[in-house]
C-alpha cells in the first residue's frame, strides 16, 4: 500500500508591498513674461517691434522668439530697436527642433536688454494699457498716419 504525505497547503498570494512615489509634474519652463513669440503672418512688423519696446520698458529686457520663416522677423525686430539706438543685444540662441513630421526646423531666440538711452527716447505709459493694447494702438495710429499720408499726395 502507498502511502501518502500530507503536504500543507501553500500561503495564499498577496499582492507584494509596493511603494509607489509619485513625482512632482516635470517643470516645464513658465511663461515668461517677458517673451514674444514672432509669427511672419499673424500680425504686422511694427506690432511686435512696439511690442517689444512695452516689454523692455516693464522688463528692462525682451526675448523674442520664433519657428522657421519667422527668423527672419525676429531678426528684422531686434536691428530695427537695435539701430534706433532703444536695445542691446544680450544673447542669441539658434537650435534644431524635431517637427511632426521628422524633419528638423530652425528655431531662434534674442534677447534684448534696455539701452542706456531708452528712458530718453521712449516714453512713459501712463495709461493704463497692456503692452499689447499699446502696441496694437501705436501700430494703428502709424498705418492711419500712413494712409494719411498717402491720400494727400
Amino acid at each position: 500500500m502507498a502511502m501518502q504525505i500530507a503536504t500543507p497547503a501553500p500561503p495564499p498570494i498577496t499582492a507584494p508591498e509596493i511603494n509607489i512615489i509619485l513625482a512632482p509634474p516635470a517643470k516645464t519652463e513658465a511663461h515668461k513674461k517677458n517673451r514674444i513669440q514672432v509669427s511672419n503672418t499673424k500680425k504686422p512688423l511694427f506690432f511686435y517691434v512696439n511690442l517689444a519696446k512695452r516689454y523692455i520698458q516693464q522688463h528692462n529686457e525682451v526675448e523674442l522668439s520664433a519657428l522657421g520663416m519667422a527668423i527672419t522677423t525676429v531678426v528684422t525686430i531686434s536691428e530695427i530697436l537695435k539701430n534706433n539706438g532703444l536695445a542691446t543685444e544680450k544673447k542669441v540662441l539658434t537650435s534644431t527642433v524635431g517637427m511632426k513630421d521628422e524633419t528638423k526646423g530652425k528655431m531662434i531666440e534674442i534677447v534684448l536688454g534696455k539701452s542706456d538711452k531708452f528712458d530718453s527716447l521712449v516714453p512713459p505709459v501712463t495709461n493704463g494699457k497692456t503692452p499689447e493694447e499699446a502696441a496694437k494702438a501705436e501700430t494703428e495710429a502709424a498705418v492711419e498716419a500712413q494712409e494719411a499720408a498717402a491720400t494727400q499726395v
